[in-house]
């Protein structure tokens, strides 16, 4: 049997479905839709090896749907035309079992191809649902991200994919015909990087190196026999997080050369401009921030400048950007300060904000109190007057903290010299 093993152990109903109990839990999103067949247009996000295909084949299965596939990697316009015909003849719009169109990396899809879309969705012909690793927000148009549901599948947790490896020892009718004993884990997990599909491709391949029956497996026997070095790009895989791994952590790193080299397996693989001028983008600020405010300038020029561009001129420019971005001091104070603070907000809730700092554009609410005593910064020496911004209960609260590098202790001396000891700078 030339069957994978990740494609034999395909959960077929939810109750075999793992992890994502958020969606399909018992009070999950997605549950008591799926039950009553009342499934809205959505769009999966997450990870390779996730579940996004199996939960759209267990959607329409336990919802009794005609359920019609496509993947944006070979597909155009005009395929998506005959499928959509297709599913008309089997639904319409006065029906609650209207075929489901599932596309797999829907973000690959152009817009023309997602224009192509939106009369089926809208006039309730079909039921999409679109599986991608992108965030919807940059790669699906706004007019079909409208129409659609987001739901978003979490990593799976360690003691999922180990009970997933249970699973194919236990219960696959080929592996379960041997006598396997798993004494390590940590291998399997650490190379497959939480894509169920491939630790279970990894595993299988473990267990057919050996001719015999009887199959033990360690962490040293699972790196002996995994080739961990391909040098194969594939941009739909898992290669794709690896590398792109690699070249955020080698320029936050600062290190051009491995940045360069990482750019370079990814070019040569031909991997999307714009994908890597995103995460450029992200990480000017993450890694970067205040340490170089022009690094931000610079990430988002490339980004608008290669989208325009496209291969092969855009790498030059990519490799400006991330030679620049390796080269330049790091700081990721901005975003812990973002961090802190969105977990203060979590913590606290909604607190009343200081009445003098409130807008106040009717006449009740200056009679309130709304804007009183506020002081006009600019009125006072140095353009600062020293007043409250915070709520009461989480006054002189450190959110910000400058970085250890030339232009963040500016910014920290400026800060010491107007609040003192307030905020410990």
């Amino acid at each position: 049997m030339n069957t994978p093993l990740a494609e034999r152990l395909r959960p077929k109903t939810l109750a075999d479905y793992i992890s994502q109990t958020h969606l399909v839990g018992e009070n999950g999103a997605l549950t008591k839709q799926i039950v009553h067949g009342l499934i809205p247009s959505l769009l999966l996000w997450g990870p390779p090896g996730i579940g996004k295909t199996t939960l759209a084949n267990i959607i329409a299965t336990e919802s009794g749907r005609p359920f019609y596939t496509l993947s944006a990697i070979n597909s155009g316009v005009k395929e998506v035309r005959e499928v959509i015909e297709k599913a008309k003849q089997n639904g319409g719009l006065f029906t609650t079992k209207n075929p489901i169109l599932f596309i797999d990396e829907i973000h690959r899809f152009s817009k023309s191809q997602q224009d192509s879309l939106l009369q089926a969705v809208e006039k309730g012909w079909v039921t999409l649902i679109g599986a991608t690793t992108e965030n919807p927000s940059f790669e699906v148009i706004p007019a079909l991200l409208s129409r659609c549901q987001v739901y978003t599948l979490n990593p799976f947790e360690k003691s999922d994919l180990e009970n997933l490896l249970q699973r194919a020892i236990n219960e696959d009718e080929i592996l379960s015909k041997k006598k396997i004993l798993l004494k390590e884990t940590e291998a399997l997990l650490r190379l497959s990087g939480g894509d169920a599909r491939k630790l279970l491709n990894i595993f299988e391949l473990i267990v057919n190196a050996e001719n015999t029956n009887t199959v033990t497996i360690t962490n040293d026997d699972v790196l002996d026999k995994v080739q961990n070095n391909m040098v194969r790009y594939d941009k739909t895989g898992e290669q794709h997080y690896d590398i792109i791994s690699a070249f955020i952590k080698s320029i936050r790193g600062s290190d051009p050369n491995a940045a360069v080299y990482y750019l370079a397996r990814m070019v040569e693989g031909g991997e999307d401009v714009k994908f890597i001028a995103r995460r450029l983008l992200i990480l000017a600020s993450e890694d970067i921030g205040n340490a170089n405010p022009t690094a931000l300038v610079i990430a988002n020029t490339t980004f608008q400048a290669v989208a325009t561009i496209g291969y092969p001129e855009s790498r030059i420019i990519l490799s400006q950007c991330a030679t620049y971005l390796a080269c330049s001091p790091k700081s990721n104070a901005a975003y812990e300060a973002i961090s802190k603070a969105q977990q203060l907000v979590k913590d606290t809730g909604d607190l009343s904000i200081p009445l003098s700092i409130r807008n106040a554009p009717t006449m009740l609410m200056k009679e309130i109190g709304y804007g009183e005593n506020y002081k006009y910064s600019h009125n006072y020496e140095n353009n600062f007057a020293n007043q409250e911004f915070l709520p009461k209960e989480v006054i002189g609260t450190t959110l910000y903290n400058p970085g250890k590098n030339q232009r963040e202790n500016v910014q920290r001396e400026f800060l010491r010299q107007r609040w003192k000891e307030k905020y410990g700078y």
